[in-house]
């Protein structure tokens, strides 16, 4: 006995009722999902992957320093030092890994940018360069992290982040390992 179930799909703006099986309706659904996890990873839109609550970035620019940075100014740089977060208020940021253009990908407003490294304290792993005028705030490692200590909610946002920011990073650098070619050992004699 097949069971269907009607469901309604967008179909360009349109509702569209489509009947289908419940088990095939139950795996579409699932895949839809990944895709869609996927395609927030996509160059070419702003991604919303870094997006900040207007909570968090309400405590973010309470704290932090606003600066204004032109075009093509960097905000931090692969393996430079880390000097915190920063909230784009205004503008767009290009993230990027050096040698792998086709991972650069766009952050706009209400993106935090930096997590990974002022977690850690270590440097940070990409680049974020302006590609419009940007507004900006700063906000140190050490305010920062003060902030996430007294306040676990944004903690638990900026973690989540975090998460989604890693799962960018790590395709980065699992595209540069597939693209670097392998060393051929030496022979010793």
């Amino acid at each position: 006995m097949r069971i269907q179930r009607n469901i309604i799909w967008r179909c360009g703006g349109k509702r569209c009722p489509i009947r289908s099986h419940a088990g095939v309706i139950a795996i579409t659904a699932w895949l839809y999902r990944l895709w869609h996890k996927r395609g927030i990873m996509s160059a070419g839109e702003q991604s919303k992957v870094l997006e900040a609550s207007d909570v968090l970035k309400a405590c973010l620019s309470q704290i932090g320093e606003n600066k204004h940075l032109a075009a093509a100014d960097i905000l931090f740089g692969e393996h430079g030092d880390n000097a915190g977060v920063f909230l784009v208020v205004g503008g767009t940021v290009c993230m990027s890994v050096k040698g792998l253009p086709r991972l650069d990908r766009l952050f706009g407003s209400g993106s935090v940018l930096g997590l990974p490294s002022s977690f850690t304290g270590r440097p940070y792993t990409l680049t974020a360069i302006a590609t419009s005028e940007v507004d900006a705030v700063h906000v140190p490692r050490e305010d920062f992290l003060r902030l996430m200590f007294e306040r676990p909610d944004l903690c638990s946002e900026a973690t989540e982040i975090l998460g989604r920011e890693m799962t960018f990073i790590q395709s980065a650098l699992t595209e540069r390992r597939r693209q670097t070619p392998p060393r051929e050992s030496l022979a010793v004699t």
